[in-house]
């Protein structure tokens, strides 16, 4: 397949009146697609696979959040100066908040290469409000894709992670073994587990995102937009097979 440049995600990064120096290639069937997974299942991989190669647009609330840290504040929307202030406070950002930052990047989601939204929605009422704000710029979405993969093997594929205590270089004890065991092979500093890492904390994390998630999935098969894969192989086959089932679904006219 044709490798497409990655896009230009200016106006997305910093919304306001910020625009993209780079516009991505027109496609004749623009993709307009929501990415759902938890932690764990490779969705990053595949957002930047899809991206790649079917010259969309990944937009990624969580590239919002850390770039809101970088910019001035002159460079700032008031939306994401008070979604920054709940952060520097370590809470959570409200859904109206998120939801402002979404809806003041509307222009986005008209991206004529088409788009990959990654970490928005995370609740049926911010799927409602999504919804709007799609209806008001006459946009419709054709798929949420939704990568599975048993519980266990995300627990593994987590649990197995060591960290560099200095340069934070991430290594697997199965899938990224570093050259000595305990030892980065960058820096030569010490590995360790992240208390994130730990598979009883894993298990808690995966238990929350079940029952916040099931019923966002629910609301999205119901419309008929649901398209569940297998995050399971390696990423080239979970690429194939999303984009199988992707072109095996009624697109929307």
């Amino acid at each position: 397949m044709q490798l497409h440049p990655k896009s230009d995600r200016t106006a997305w990064l910093k919304g306001g009146k910020a625009r993209c120096n780079v516009q991505p290639k027109k496609q004749p069937h623009p993709r307009r697609l929501i990415l759902l997974g938890a932690p764990g299942v490779g969705k990053g991989t595949q957002a930047e696979l899809l991206a790649e190669r079917l010259g969309a647009c990944h937009l990624s609330t969580g590239d919002v959040f850390r770039a809101a840290k970088g910019l001035d504040e002159c460079e700032r929307t008031p939306t994401m100066g008070r979604a920054l202030n709940h952060m520097l406070r370590g809470e959570l950002v409200p859904d109206e908040i998120v939801l402002g930052l979404v809806a003041e990047r509307a222009s986005c989601f008209r991206c004529r290469g088409g788009f990959l939204l990654d970490g928005f929605p995370r609740t049926v009422a911010q799927a409602e409000a999504l919804d709007e704000v799609l209806r008001t710029n006459q946009i419709e979405l054709e798929a949420v894709i939704d990568y599975e993969m048993p519980l266990e093997k995300i627990v593994a594929r987590i649990s197995g992670r060591r960290t560099c205590s200095v340069c934070k270089a991430v290594f697997h004890v199965e899938s990224r073994k570093p050259k000595i065991e305990g030892i980065c092979d960058s820096c030569g500093a010490a590995l360790y587990q992240r208390e994130d890492d730990r598979p009883e904390s894993v298990r808690v994390r995966m238990d929350a995102y079940q029952k916040s998630t099931a019923p966002l999935s629910e609301f999205y098969r119901s419309k008929g937009l649901l398209v569940s894969v297998m995050a399971q192989g390696t990423p080239e086959q979970i690429f194939e097979n999303t984009i199988k089932l992707l072109n095996g679904k009624q697109a929307p006219a």
